[in-house]
């Protein structure tokens, strides 16, 4: 009995190290409420977030999480999360819903941030996973019908120079401008978020991607009244795979070189997405007068609902209000695939490559193409100064040089 009551003692301590160790290595965790959140849709709880934040990101062990808890409804004003932190991982346990300012006339625009509702900058390693039913509520509907001008509308949610993002499981809805905007990240994954606006909300993109590279956007759904997805200037390394889009003006690369501004683009892979009743499907557009290039651009496994223009490239788009610094300078377009596209036009010209009569467009491939008009009718294919191949092709591209 002796050595039975050792053996327990034993098994006993061991089990108190046991726990002891598990409190120990148990990341710390930061709940808004703790900081005076309220939650209830109402009270401005923008500073117990900041609070909540500043201790989350001075944490110093290597992971640390904050809690934004279910039920609960957050009303923020204009506010931003700055690194660099010192945990290799932030975790956002994002189960809450979260609210703008519900009329113009209320928000408090800063000199930080007067142009961007929610700013997270200068992250590595941010996770943020709304799988608990996490929303962001942009209550953009004020903005939009108001006088004020579109530049000066905030985009909803903003990353700046981050690194390492992983953002999935969330709703994002109604934002004032674009909803998402990635700027000068990169290493960063985008997934499962539903994006919704309505089709006339002006200038919501569901996301906006600028200076970044390495950025993967995939299983999404996004529903707005401006592009699906926009790729912008100096973005490299993208890729976007199984994304719903429609209503909008689908997947861009651009606008570029806008007022005679140099702008880059390459590496650009769009893959099994679905276009419905947008306004355009894979598109690229480039202002006249600008420079720089747009290249190694990839659109396969696409299929097409009722989409006004489907595949379109203009390397002459205007606008009136605008004047281009050099009418003989164009943004380069190369090297372009389009591979297994499939589905209904709803406007005639299926296929419009719309290239500078100076600069052109060159090496666009197009392969087992298959659109037609809604009613069955065959659609039909127009181009200006653009070269390369179209293989299995209907319709037939016979304008390509």
């Amino acid at each position: 009995m002796e050595g039975l009551y050792v053996i327990l003692f034993i098994i006993v301590i061991a089990s108190a190290d046991m726990c002891v160790g598990v409190r120990l290595d148990a990341s710390p965790t930061f709940n808004v409420i703790d900081y005076g959140a309220k939650g209830d849709g109402k009270t401005d709880d923008s500073q117990a977030f900041v609070k909540a934040w500043k201790d989350v990101c001075g944490e110093t062990q290597d992971t640390a999480t904050l809690v934004i808890p279910r039920g609960r409804t957050f009303m923020l004003q204009p506010v931003s999360f700055h690194g660099p932190c010192k945990p290799s991982t932030i975790n956002i346990e994002f189960q809450g819903t979260i609210i703008a300012p519900k009329s113009v006339e209320v928000w408090k625009i800063s000199n930080d941030n007067n142009k961007i509702w929610i700013l997270f900058s200068n992250i590595n390693g941010l996770v943020i996973n709304g799988r608990g039913g996490g929303k962001i509520d942009g209550e953009g509907a004020s903005w939009w019908h108001s006088n004020s001008d579109i530049s000066n509308r905030p985009t909803a949610l903003q990353f700046h120079q981050c690194e390492n993002l992983r953002i999935s499981t969330l709703t994002h809805i109604n934002s004032p401008r674009n909803h998402i905007s990635i700027d000068g990240c990169k290493d960063s994954t985008f997934s499962n978020l539903l994006i919704i606006a309505p089709e006339d909300s002006p200038n919501t993109d569901g996301i906006d991607i600028a200076e970044s590279t390495n950025i993967t956007i995939h299983q999404s759904t996004i529903k707005t009244g401006d592009d699906c997805i926009a790729i912008n200037s100096g973005s490299s390394f993208i890729n976007i795979t199984n994304v719903l889009c429609g209503p909008g003006h689908g997947i861009s690369v651009g606008s570029l070189g806008r007022n005679g501004a140099f702008a880059s683009v390459e590496e650009i892979y769009v893959r099994n997405c679905t276009f419905h009743g947008t306004t355009n499907g894979a598109r690229i557009k480039t202002w006249k007068g600008g420079s720089g290039y747009a290249r190694k651009i990839t659109f396969e496994d696409i299929v097409l609902v009722g989409v006004t223009n489907p595949l379109i490239i203009n390397q002459q788009y205007s606008n009136l209000y605008l004047e281009t610094t050099n009418e003989l300078e164009a943004v380069k377009i190369s090297d372009i695939t389009y591979l297994n596209v499939n589905g209904t036009s709803k406007g005639e010209a299926a296929i419009l490559l719309n290239c500078d009569h100076e600069v052109g467009c060159v090496n666009i491939v197009l392969n087992n193409i298959r659109i037609t008009l809604e009613d069955g009718h065959p659609a039909n294919a127009s181009c200006t100064n653009a070269y390369g191949s179209c293989s299995s092709c209907n319709p037939i591209v016979s304008c390509l040089k």
